[in-house]
């Protein structure tokens, strides 16, 4: 070889990564264009000139260069020249945006500063989460996006209810200023209004100090579908498909377009891969949540093996695979709604490899459950089973909610709103509401709550709907009920363990009387045994007789019918409990219990 070609070698082997990378020596440029005849890279740092700085040719399609005078802050684009014509393309790597229409940033994922803050996430079993859209989450005005800066001034709002995990809806850089986030024109990119890179690390780094864990909402199932300049990105495609970072052919269909990126194809599999890992790595996010799973592993999601995608497979489990022995206890959630083991198993037994799931069996059942307008077509015997699903004997394997993003919006409202039709502030609204609420924060599982749920938020779910902060003083109250619930749920006084445990026994599913009687366990015994009660009608009873794992005095911990909650719960006198010798329900003890309508009630015992 000559001694330009050892050099120009040295070099590329020298600087790693994809995108505009950060060095001592300059900004290193690299990009994936393998039916480019040559690229170069444009922007302030020459004045946008295409002839000064042209990348040199790699093997498989990648072009790179050292750019001395280039520097962090930098705006850029990539100049293609193609058989299919000339391109000014974003960088797909790009870290940082002026906007999904606009140019490239270079961006340093070293200057920013942690000071020091570490963190770890809480073990699954201990998770409450909350589920926010950064745009609606604390908007500065009723016309104006909510940002990570203007989200962390409700972290303490969070933390005084109890929560340890929040989960943000995506944040990649979409078309415009609102979106629900599930349209990625720039994957790697953090959306510019929400306020970039800094502002994510901000957050993070803030709801660390406070305790809170972050979970980062991903897409992975399409791409875009506008502002996206990874459509045929180098002008190749076939079919009139998007080119190299997607499917050509009849694989490429989803419900957001023909979108679909090409799994099978190496640097588009680690691209997505670079990607997953990137917010863990560089932007110290304690999981991920991947939306719409079965659009990966199916191309409908019909379940019909005909259609099935084994890349999309093979690559989720190579990212869970990683993430597991990479970053050891964060969390990995799959949005698949199709109740599989498959889904949660590792992928040494053949299983996806996620950590837990969206689990719809709760879901559905539940909100039907509490929705339904007469007492008599609740099916408690649904409930039970709602109740103690689990994904390979493992309750921590899925997530238990009655509101999300999903199912507030698409035609459906918040629960409160569905059973009110109209004003959430009446009592049966009120009731039920809580009630769910309960159910999902008692049931094995790790429990999820949406954003403005605990305001009693109405109506549904809309980007550019902002959360009414001014409902905490209303319903404060409301607000407070679920504070108790998830200190209790989070064993907060030391007595009540078994909240936090694998197992539940259903102890009494009266669906005459629409009761469900359950205990909650660890290891059992005082502090630990919690049995939950929960009366799904309107009718109050005075001395309802049922079985009790443990003789005793027993504690009331909880009940969602104090008027402090709301002034119109009816506050009945709810007192604790002392056992009786007597089998019932196969207990050789039993209780008499007052039971309001709608209510939840929490006993533990002390001793």
């Amino acid at each position: 070889m000559e001694n330009s070609e050892i050099n120009e070698t040295s070099v590329l082997q020298h600087f790693d990564g994809m995108g505009a990378t950060c060095h001592a020596e300059g900004i290193f440029y690299r990009v994936w264009a393998p039916h480019a005849e040559s690229v170069s890279v444009v922007g302030s740092f020459n004045d946008w000139k295409e002839d000064t700085n042209p990348l040199n040719k790699e093997d498989n399609g990648f072009w790179g260069a050292l750019v001395e005078n280039s520097k962090e802050g930098d705006e850029y684009k990539f100049s293609l020249k193609t058989p299919f014509g000339d391109f000014m393309r974003n960088d797909p790597y790009a870290l940082k945006m002026t906007n999904s229409a606009g140019n490239g940033i270079v961006y340093n994922h070293d200057s920013f500063d942690w000071q020091g803050v570490e963190f770890q996430i809480p073990s699954w079993h201990e998770l409450v989460i909350y589920e926010l859209h950064v745009g609606t989450f604390n908007s500065p005005g009723q016309d104006q996006v909510g940002t990570l800066y203007t989200a962390i001034e409700k972290l303490d709002y969070l933390k005084e209810l109890g929560f340890n995990a929040v989960e943000l809806m995506p944040c990649s850089e979409f078309p415009g200023s609102r979106s629900w986030g599930y349209n990625p024109a720039s994957p790697f990119a953090v959306e510019s209004d929400y306020g970039g890179p800094d502002g994510l690390k901000a957050f993070i780094k803030a709801a660390h100090e406070a305790g809170i864990a972050v979970i980062m909402d991903v897409v992975y199932n399409h791409f875009g579908p506008s502002d996206m300049d990874l459509w045929q990105f180098d002008g190749w495609s076939e079919n009139d498909g998007g080119g190299i970072y997607f499917y050509n052919d009849w694989r490429s269909e989803t419900p957001w377009g023909n979108t679909r990126p090409d799994y099978g194809r190496g640097e588009v599999r680690q691209y997505i891969h670079d990607n997953a890992l990137m917010w863990l790595r560089d932007f110290r996010a304690d999981g991920l949540r991947m939306d719409m799973v079965p659009y990966i592993r199916n191309v409908k999601a019909d379940g019909d093996p005909g259609n099935d995608i084994q890349e999309g497979m093979t690559l989720m489990q190579w990212i869970n695979k990683d993430i597991s022995e990479q970053f050891p206890n964060r969390i990995t959630i799959a949005e698949d709604m199709h109740s599989l083991d498959f889904i949660t198993n590792s992928v040494e037994n053949g299983g996806l490899g996620y950590g837990s799931q969206w689990d719809a069996k709760f879901v559905h059942t539940v909100r039907d459950a509490i929705i339904t307008q007469n007492d008599q077509d609740r099916d408690m015997n649904e409930v039970v089973e709602a109740i103690t699903n689990s994904y390979n004997m493992d309750s921590f394997q899925r997530i238990v909610y009655t509101e999300s993003h999903d199912e507030v919006a698409n035609g459906q409202a918040r629960v409160a709103e569905e059973i009110a039709n109209g004003d959430v502030n009446n009592w049966y609204s009120k009731k039920r509401a809580a009630l769910g609420v309960a159910l999902v924060l008692t049931s094995p599982g790790i429990p999820m709550i949406f954003q403005g749920q605990p305001l009693l938020e109405d109506k549904w779910f809309s980007d550019s709907d902002p959360i009414d902060w001014s409902r905490y003083d209303e319903f404060h109250g409301f607000a407070m009920l679920h504070r108790d619930i998830i200190h209790l749920r989070r064993n907060w006084f030391g007595v009540t363990a078994g909240l936090q445990g694998q197992d539940v026994e259903i102890i009494r599913a009266d669906n005459d009387k629409k009761v469900i009687v359950m205990h909650r366990w660890h290891e059992g015994g005082p502090k630990d045994s919690v049995v939950v009660v929960l009366n799904f009608s309107t009718e109050a009873f005075t001395d309802y007789k049922v079985g009790f794992p443990r003789a005793g005095k027993w504690h009331l911990r909880f009940n969602s019918d104090k008027a402090e909650y709301d002034p119109e719960f009816s506050n009945l006198a709810v007192h604790d409990t002392e056992t009786m010798e007597g089998e019932f329900d196969n207990c050789p003890q039993f209780a008499s219990l007052h039971i309001p309508p709608y209510t939840a009630l929490i006993y533990s015992q002390e001793e």
